[in-house]
């Protein structure tokens, strides 16, 4: 078994794109199988340099490696060779006609009530008029001449699936400047590099039927391949997930701090009935079924991804996260304050609390109550019950209790109404730290 994720370097890596990424990584990895990353970079206005460093970058990220790599760019001696076989063959043909001419006639086949698709005009051209055609400067671009016959499949997601070739305008596989099209590239490098298994989205489905007849042209075997297409994604409220929103593409949701092993589990569970668990990759694999995946879209929700990153979080171990913490956290810090977190940058805010400065908010008419609380401060070194002490003694000389009791004194020491429990922060924040900030709540 090979599979092959094939990004096109024209822009980050969006959740959709990862999604099907993971789902032939889980494949592969689960039967055996090899990995091959290919960049389709064939489209030389779009692709980048630096799209494609953060492609891998984004992939290592989410925890997916793999057995190969190549880019499409490198390999344009062995796409002419496929062209000059398809020529040969009579099943690769010259276009002369514009965009033009060619909106003009699907203009008038809708004016008719036909389908407008390509009336293989080209194939009707004399060798005379052709000679022309050179002779004026113009410059031919390449069509795959399509069989007349139904494709069929077995889809590993979608069930039974057939494409009516005849329905279909014959593809340009090559322009006029001679850069081949993603169509042709695409089955050229997975018939070379021995592709078994192709898990894309369920956009592809018709151009699976092209590719299909362009692979059996091109003297491969179809029973070598299975397909499998993934339903696409779409927004929490059902509508198109559009790969241009910026904020999901893994660089964003890197930036924003979601985990890695938050968007695997997330994305390994889309469109199952499985409730998603935090994992990375190489803890999805036992658990992972193609045909557990629905036939229907499935719904990616943001909210439902924090849900995801806020259970890492809290069940996550020092050691695992030790590295992205600010420099002096330690694994008492790191116990206090994972389970008020809902993204691992949050750590920063709560590092400044207990080892930088905080100025307390002014809190009219709690001075005296702030007072008494810097006067009943316990006696160092703090622990875990230094909290409950203090805080037993303030209700037993002044009556307070509950929220009166204790937001006073965590505006005072946090600057926060909410966050982690205080018995745990109190101890790091230390006696000097807490003195000094009760002295500015209280107006000293």
């Amino acid at each position: 078994m090979k599979l092959r994720f094939a990004p096109s370097p024209t822009g980050y890596l969006h959740v959709g794109n990862a999604r099907a990424a993971l789902v032939n990584w889980l494949l592969a990895r689960q039967r055996g199988g090899s990995v091959l990353l290919r960049l389709d970079d064939t489209d030389t206005e779009r692709s980048r340099a630096d799209y494609a460093e953060a492609l891998e970058e984004d992939l290592r990220w989410l925890g997916l490696d793999w057995d190969e790599q190549f880019r499409q760019s490198d390999r344009l001696p062995l796409y002419q060779a496929a062209a000059e076989r398809l020529k040969g063959a009579g099943r690769l043909y010259p276009c002369f006609e514009s965009e033009e001419e060619l909106r003009y006639k699907r203009e008038q086949q809708l004016r008719q009530k036909r389908p407008p698709i390509y009336d293989r005009g080209a194939l009707r051209m004399t060798p005379e008029q052709y000679e022309r055609a050179l002779a004026n400067g113009k410059v031919p671009y390449w069509r795959f001449l399509l069989e007349t016959r139904e494709v069929t499949w077995q889809d590993g997601v979608l069930g039974p699936r057939r494409v009516k070739l005849p329905s279909l305008s014959d593809p340009v596989l090559i322009r006029a400047d001679g850069t081949p099209l993603y169509t042709f590239t695409s089955v050229v490098d997975d018939l070379e590099s021995g592709i078994t298994h192709i898990v894309r989205g369920e956009d592809h489905v018709t151009n699976t039927g092209v590719q299909i007849d362009l692979w059996q042209a091109l003297g491969g075997d179809p029973a070598r391949l299975a397909f499998a297409h993934l339903p696409l994604l779409t927004d929490a409220d059902g509508g198109p997930l559009s790969k241009r929103l910026g904020s999901l593409s893994l660089r964003q949701l890197r930036r924003d701090g979601i985990e890695p092993a938050a968007l695997a589990g997330y994305l390994a569970a889309l469109g199952t009935a499985q409730d998603p668990v935090p994992g990375l990759p190489r803890d999805l694999v036992a658990g992972f079924r193609l045909e557990a995946i629905s036939k229907s879209p499935a719904r990616f929700d943001i909210g439902q991804l924090l849900a995801l990153n806020r259970r890492h979080l809290h069940g996550a171990s020092f050691e695992s996260v030790r590295a992205q913490l600010p420099e002096g956290a330690d694994e008492a810090f790191w116990h206090a304050i994972r389970g008020n977190l809902d993204l691992l940058s949050e750590a920063r805010g709560w590092f400044e609390v207990v080892r930088g400065t905080v100025v307390p908010p002014p809190q009219p008419g709690e001075e005296g109550y702030l007072r008494d609380a810097l006067a009943a401060l316990p006696p160092a070194p703090w622990d875990a019950t230094s909290w409950g002490a203090w805080t037993g003694a303030l209700k037993a000389s002044t009556g307070r209790k509950g929220r009166a009791l204790f937001l006073p004194l965590r505006l005072a020491l946090t600057g926060e109404e909410h966050g982690p429990e205080m018995q745990a922060l109190l101890p790091l924040i230390g006696p000097e730290r807490a003195a000094q900030r009760l002295r500015i709540a209280a107006g000293n």
